[in-house]
């Protein structure tokens, strides 16, 4: 299969959503507490989208995934409860989701790597994430793709895993 990235679009919205939709059964079903508070919504897809913040991962015209990825702007990241690897500018993943037609192609390691370019594309050389406690499959991916465990952060009143993963400069 030929994957490619690149920004979503409006029309596109529905399909995200279904996908976000599936991830958070999925959440709820791996018995994570993740995303079980009514985020993310539609709303704050169509969001993403306007802003430029929401990318998809597509395979031959079928969004596959989704990821928000944003650009030295999560104010939550400035009360980290532990220490960050670097103090410059970084590339945020928010909101990955996977199709449910598409688990177990290691798709969600895959956008991160497209996401990983994307920074490096615009000379940002540090990625930061969060988690919950309690997603399994992202913690698993995280620490494959060599992220490192940084502290926590608070989300909606609740405690996040952060991580943070340094990119060669070339």
């Amino acid at each position: 299969m030929n994957y490619h990235f690149r920004q979503a679009s409006a029309s596109e919205a529905p399909q995200i959503w279904k996908i976000i939709q599936q991830a958070i059964v999925r959440r709820k079903n791996d018995g994570s507490q993740q995303w079980q508070d009514g985020y993310p919504n539609e709303d704050v897809i169509k969001q993403d989208i306007t802003k430029g913040i929401g990318y998809v991962l597509i395979d031959d015209n079928i969004v596959a995934g989704y990821a928000a990825i944003l650009f030295n702007d999560e104010p939550a990241y400035e009360q980290l409860k532990g220490t960050w690897l670097t103090n410059g500018d970084f590339a945020v993943v928010h909101r990955v989701a996977i199709s449910d037609d598409y688990l177990g192609k290691g798709l969600a390691q895959k956008l991160f790597l497209f996401a990983e370019d994307l920074a490096k594309g615009n000379n940002v050389f540090s990625i930061k994430v969060d988690t919950n406690f309690d997603n399994i499959p992202m913690l698993k991916i995280l620490q494959k793709l060599g992220y490192t465990y940084c502290g926590e952060v608070t989300f909606r009143g609740s405690f996040r895993k952060a991580y943070e993963k340094t990119l060669p400069v070339y």
